[in-house]
Parts: structure tokens; sequence; C-alpha cells
């Protein structure tokens, strides 16, 4: 068995393609979960107070569908309210889209 160290490591070895959210366990983050599990892709894990959602390249978050689905408006600032953390590059696309990549390179067309 070789034993690799730190300094051995390449950036291929370390870099990931995936990009998720948790969100503290409450009535809306439930119906976040159920609408994101329909997508292709995304996986859903819940814990006994967070739920988390996970994928490979991106996830993207329609504030209208989310509006519908809970059945009163919700905004891109409500949805940062119920998200704890984040992982992967988060980008506001307009008023009502949120998009996570986990492809860095794929995020550098929204930057500033």
């Amino acid at each position: 068995m070789t034993t690799q160290t730190f300094k051995d490591l390449k950036r291929h070895d370390t870099v990931s393609h995936r990009c998720g959210v948790t969100m503290n366990d409450s009535a809306d983050a439930r119906v976040i979960a159920e609408v994101m599990q329909t997508r292709h892709g995304i996986e859903v894990l819940h814990y006994p107070a967070m739920i988390r959602l996970d994928t490979e390249g991106k996830m993207t978050f329609d504030m209208q569908e989310l509006s519908e689905s809970l059945g009163r408006a919700f905004t891109t600032y409500d949805f940062e309210v119920v998200m704890s953390t984040h992982y992967g590059r988060m980008v506001m696309i307009d008023e009502n889209t949120v998009v996570l990549f986990g492809d860095m390179e794929a995020a550098r067309q929204y930057e500033e």
C-alpha cells in the first residue's frame, strides 16, 4: 500500500465539480427539497435538523417555481435566509434565479 502525502496531491486529485446547499429543517426547506428532488441528479439528504441538496455540475433555484409550490411570494432574499450554507459558486442570475455552479469556470461568465 502506497501512502500519498499532501505534497504529492495534484490539482485534479482535489477538484470536485459538485455543488449544494444545506438548509435548516423548516416548512420552507421541506418544500424546496420536494421541488428540487424532482430534478435529475439532485440528491436530497434529510438529517435531524438539516436538509442537504447536492449535485454534480450546477443547481438552479427558480423563485417563481418555489413561490408557486409554497403558495406565496418567495424571493432570492428569502432563499438566502432559509439556506444555512452552500458550496460551489453561487450566482444570482436575476431577481428570480439563483444558480450554484460546481465548475468554477462555468460561473466565470457572470463575473463583473
